[in-house]
């Protein structure tokens, strides 16, 4: 899971480059620019991509680390 994520991050920044739409005067749903509707779009898949990130590729021992350090902690 792992490389997927990482393939994902770099398809978002090949994707992120658009100079394809740059003279793409369309409206999205009457009213947004194609190329504000395609930025939307890339933020959305990268909220997605860092949801994936953090659930499936997160060390697991940096969680222990932190919960050990604060059980050796003395108490106030």
């Amino acid at each position: 899971m792992r490389y997927f994520v990482w393939g994902l991050v770099v398809l978002l920044i090949i994707l992120h480059q658009d100079f394809w739409l740059w003279e793409d005067t369309h409206l999205v749903f009457g009213f947004m620019p194609v190329t504000l509707m395609y930025h939307v779009s890339i933020s959305i898949a990268a909220a997605v991509v860092w949801f994936l990130a953090i659930n499936f590729c997160w060390p697991d021992e940096l969680e222990e680390r932190v919960i050990e350090a604060t059980s050796e902690e003395p108490q106030e």
